[in-house]
């Protein structure tokens, strides 16, 4: 069953771009995996330093190969350069 995972960040002031670069290559990186289905990348309208990511993946297994792998865990390393806490992320699945 298809999941969809809501992903949180709040990006350190004068951050913003090395956020959205690390983000899109992760996107890019993504795009190859087994399992994903698709993403979109949203910034919060009250509060500019908010970022949200919901990607799609085909199955919860696919979605933790993808956050276990190894890549993911590198560019895991540098976002903590760039935001104020570690990333909220939450998988949600169809009712």
């Amino acid at each position: 069953m298809a999941v969809k995972v809501l992903i949180q960040r709040k990006v350190k002031p004068g951050k913003e771009e090395a956020l959205n670069d690390l983000v899109r290559e992760l996107r890019f990186k993504a795009m190859y995996a087994e399992g994903f289905i698709s993403g979109e990348t949203l910034k919060s309208i009250q509060d500019p330093s908010m970022h949200l990511v919901i990607s799609t993946w085909k199955n919860i297994e696919t979605w933790n190969k993808w956050l276990n792998g190894t890549y993911r865990q590198e560019v895991k390393k540098k976002m903590k350069e760039v935001l104020v806490r570690p990333e909220k992320m939450t998988p949600y699945q169809y009712e």
